[in-house]
């Protein structure tokens, strides 16, 4: 299981994290052409657009995401 910063924009508030059994090599092989598409075509994926897409071309792997953990205090 990893956890992954996700980063496509400029903007930080935009970021999130990508709690996955995938591989650092398949996220970016989804991620990667949809925001090259983003930024050739002028349009725009929301973070839950490259969710559905890395649960869709990989439907046996857990991918879930997340905008902030939970803090535990001691």
């Amino acid at each position: 299981m990893q956890v992954y910063r996700i980063n496509t924009s400029a903007w930080n508030e935009e970021d999130f994290h990508l709690l996955t059994t995938l591989t650092e090599e398949q996220v970016k092989s989804v991620i990667a052409p949809m925001v090259h598409s983003e930024r050739v075509n002028d349009f725009l994926y929301d973070n839950e657009d490259y969710i559905a897409e890395l649960k869709k071309q990989f439907p046996n792997e857990q991918v879930d995401i997340y905008y902030q953990f939970e803090t535990l205090t001691f």
